[in-house]
């Protein structure tokens, strides 16, 4: 037992990582849940198809393992184009920057995670090649200052964000297609789990698909994690087939309840009832008792907690639900 709860606690390896991206959808017709999300961009493509130009540029909002990063791929191959993958904190200089769109061919898609962290300055080049597909870099200084023009080739920029309030107005507006990615449904988690264990050529049980996707989050991304937990499990004990049984006790080696809450998420709902009275209580002071940053608690826990019904998020800070309070009392 200690060696299979060792195996199902690890984190991700890198062949863990490799797995997610074989289990990516490659078409939108692949791609379950978001039916008008879906819907508009299928749309969207086909006419930018039939017109012979690059999709406009698209910006994806939602929470973290929504699928933001897979859509980005669906769009390129089904535009048949590159895809260039970048995020926010990486590109840090303009020169850099410049790099990356001068290399663009006609049509390529350029994906940045995280967009709401570009550096002003980055920022700034943006606005110009999403527009007219033309930068203009300024070399020197003082009386030597020169301008340098740089034309470039019409592609589609997709940004992701998890943060779409810290986004600017001038370039949240130069997005022609913008969409929010929702939790998914237990039913289409229960799909892409059952979807993706064919991929991984694993047994699994319709009844365990159910109770996986009761315990992802609302998050595909949790859902393929948790189910390759369960395929270890269910290796290690030499079970043949994915079980409630055996779903049931995997989640217990990894302290994952019916609920899909984790020890913090447990841990910041006990706080909220033990040391505050179910609250409500700021953020601040929320995170100094939990010795967690603002950052983990507003993008990690709260948005599924929220979502769930555990939590309730008002003028006055947070504060514990009755669901929640019925919850952590069984």
């Amino acid at each position: 037992m200690d060696e299979i709860k060792r195996l199902v606690i690890n984190q991700e390896s890198e062949e863990d990582q490799v797995i997610s991206l074989s289990l990516r959808p490659e078409r939108l017709s692949d791609f379950v849940g978001q039916p008008d999300l879906v819907k508009g961009l299928q749309v969207a493509i086909t006419a930018s198809k039939k017109r012979g130009e690059p999709l406009e540029h698209t910006l994806f909002s939602g929470p973290p393992g929504l699928g933001k990063t897979s859509l980005a791929h669906i769009i390129a191959n089904e535009m048949n184009a590159r895809i260039t993958i970048t995020s926010g904190p990486a590109i840090d200089r303009a020169g850099d920057f410049i790099g990356i769109l001068t290399n663009l061919e006609k049509g390529d898609v350029l994906f940045i995670d995280e967009i709401h962290r570009l550096s002003k300055t980055v920022e700034e080049f943006l606005y110009p090649a999403m527009e007219n597909f033309k930068i203009d870099f300024i070399v020197d200084k003082g009386p030597y200052a020169k301008t340098i023009n740089f034309n470039l080739k019409p592609f589609t920029l997709i940004g992701a964000t998890t943060r779409s309030g810290l986004l600017t107005t001038p370039l949240r507006d130069r997005f022609g297609i913008f969409y929010h990615l929702e939790f998914y449904h237990d039913s289409d988690l229960a799909r892409i789990i059952s979807s993706s264990a064919q991929k991984l050529n694993v047994d699994i049980e319709k009844e365990a698909c159910l109770g996986l996707a009761r315990r992802s989050r609302g998050t595909p991304r949790i859902a393929n994690r948790l189910l390759r937990r369960c395929r270890d499990y269910a290796q290690v004990a030499h079970q043949d087939r994915i079980d409630l049984k055996v779903v049931g006790d995997a989640m217990s080696a990894l302290k994952i309840d019916t609920m899909g809450l984790d020890e913090l998420d447990r841990r910041m709902l006990m706080v909220l009832k033990t040391q505050y009275n179910g609250g409500p209580v700021g953020i601040e002071a929320l995170a100094a008792t939990l010795n967690e940053e603002t950052d983990t608690i507003e993008d990690v826990l709260e948005p599924y907690l929220l979502k769930a019904g555990l939590l309730r998020r008002t003028s006055r800070g947070r504060e514990l639900t009755s669901m929640a309070l019925e919850h952590l009392n069984r």
